[in-house]
């Protein structure tokens, strides 16, 4: 016992030294790499796609300039007419259409314009784009967009002043991304889409940072109860509640402490139980063997039965206390099989020299005989012992399997006691030197019942006793 404890406390200082690194740090890390590939990813197709859609837009929106042009080519005088009558022709036509577009010859020099284009050819962000009138005029319309830095040489400077090259529809894009702006003048462009991801990456980990801490600080929790638990306080438990992963493996962790409690607990108190008990016999036998060589001829007759006596009881002792502790620990004690109970009552109720009443004619079940029959000898062995001669047992069915019924006319057990009575080396008060007997008997008997998914009870018996119910669960086959 004192070398397993020292075992699970080396096994815990072991645990307690190892390397922890901070799962919640690379938890919250992983979380955040997948955040940022997914915002770069997401950043590239948002850009691919508002790429396309805007050279869509571009395109139907000088296809509408070409036709504007050409439009305003059969409404306009000749290229040869006065500029005065051009002039004219085009700002009636310029006031119907309320846009802002201007009239250039082809030198260059602006004919007319409306006043809407001479509002907004100066305005910051403003971009002049023209489409050709196939007589060497060109027509001219401001845009006015967010510019952002130029892409090839194609877009023209921001501003459409008198010194302003305007941007011709087969040059390419009017404009840089729409996505662009500049902060203040002369500063470099900025992406609002950059700037959208950002912070959204940056809401997204600071919110998820609480959540990952949360969960890993009660995985650090369950860590601390393990190693106090595996330091030797056995009564240390974890907090299970909540209905995810780590409380469920919390629970998992108490009950399996619950266990390995009970089972140290059980063994400490067999072995210190177990040491007392083997006091008396041995005692006895060094007193025997004292007395053995003065002894006359028929006492040393008288202490050699004494002897026998006494070495019978540390055997059987010693085999109790072996099959208490194997049926503690769960070991295998062989194979499970058919037995039949109405076959076993008969033979122990035989060697035992008791009455035996069937109330069936069959009862099977799947067990382990060697098992079923130490349980039922000793429930026999405890009638004959403490309950006097006028012991019956009894086997009925009932639903679910089968009971045995040991039946006596002792003084019966107090309703106070009735469950410690199977507690390892609890004994009556008055019968610690009756008969022999350490106080297993009883112990082994319901830690058979409960291998086998039974259980045993004891029942007062009606005009004085006591009667032993042991249950067995009938064969599911």
């Amino acid at each position: 016992m004192a070398s397993g404890h020292w075992q699970a406390r080396r096994s815990a200082r072991q645990f307690h030294a190892l390397p922890m690194k901070s799962l919640y740090v690379r938890i919250y890390l992983t979380l955040v790499a997948l955040l940022l590939a997914f915002a770069f990813g997401s950043a590239w197709l948002f850009q691919r796609h508002i790429e396309q859609e805007r050279g869509n837009v571009e395109l139907v929106a000088g296809e509408r300039l070409n036709a504007m042009a050409g439009l305003l080519k059969l409404a306009l005088p000749a290229a040869t007419a006065a500029r005065e009558d051009q002039a004219d022709v085009f700002a009636d036509w310029g006031g119907r259409l309320r846009m802002p577009i201007a009239l250039v010859d082809a030198e260059g020099r602006r004919i007319a314009a409306t006043v809407m284009f001479q509002r907004r050819v100066d305005d910051p962000g403003a971009i002049v784009v023209s489409a050709g009138l196939g007589d060497g005029r060109s027509l001219e319309m401001v845009r006015t967009v967010r510019p952002g830095p130029p892409q090839g040489g194609l877009a023209g400077p921001p501003g459409g002043g008198p010194g302003a090259r305007p941007q011709r529809l087969d040059e390419g894009p009017w404009a840089g991304p729409w996505l662009h702006r500049p902060v203040s003048p002369n500063a470099p462009a900025v992406s609002t889409l950059a700037i959208v991801l950002v912070l959204l990456f940056v809401g997204v980990a600071a919110g998820a940072y609480p959540v990952v801490r949360r969960l890993t600080r009660r995985l650090e929790v369950l860590k601390r109860g393990v190693e106090q638990f595996g330091a030797g306080q056995l009564g240390h438990r974890v907090d299970d509640s909540g209905s995810d992963e780590v409380a469920a493996l919390a629970g998992s962790f108490n009950q399996a402490a619950d266990r390995i409690e009970t089972l140290l607990r059980s063994h400490q108190s067999l072995l210190a139980n177990a040491s007392h008990e083997l006091r008396s016999p041995l005692a006895r036998l060094k007193m025997a063997f004292a007395m053995l060589e003065d002894a006359g001829p028929a006492q040393r007759e008288r202490l050699a039965r004494e002897i026998d006596v006494n070495i019978a009881e540390l055997d059987a002792l010693v085999e109790e206390v072996l099959l208490a502790s194997r049926l503690e620990a769960g070991s295998a004690l062989g194979d499970t099989h058919a037995v039949e109970l109405l076959a076993l009552g008969a033979e122990e109720a035989a060697r035992s020299e008791v009455a035996f009443e069937p109330e069936t004619d069959s009862a099977r079940i799947d067990g382990q005989e060697r098992l079923l029959r130490r349980a039922l000898r000793n429930l026999l062995d405890n009638a004959r012992r403490y309950g006097g001669p006028e012991v019956q047992l009894t086997l009925r069915p009932v639903a679910g399997g089968y009971e045995f019924v040991v039946a006596d006319r002792g003084p019966g057990v107090p309703a106070e006691m009735r469950e410690r009575i199977f507690e390892p080396f609890f004994r009556l008060p008055g019968h610690a030197e009756m008969a022999g007997g350490v106080g297993l008997g009883l112990s082994l008997v319901k830690q058979i019942a409960e291998r086998h998914g039974g259980s045993v009870r004891c029942l007062p018996r009606d005009g004085g006793g006591s009667r032993f119910v042991l249950f067995l669960p009938a064969s599911r086959r």
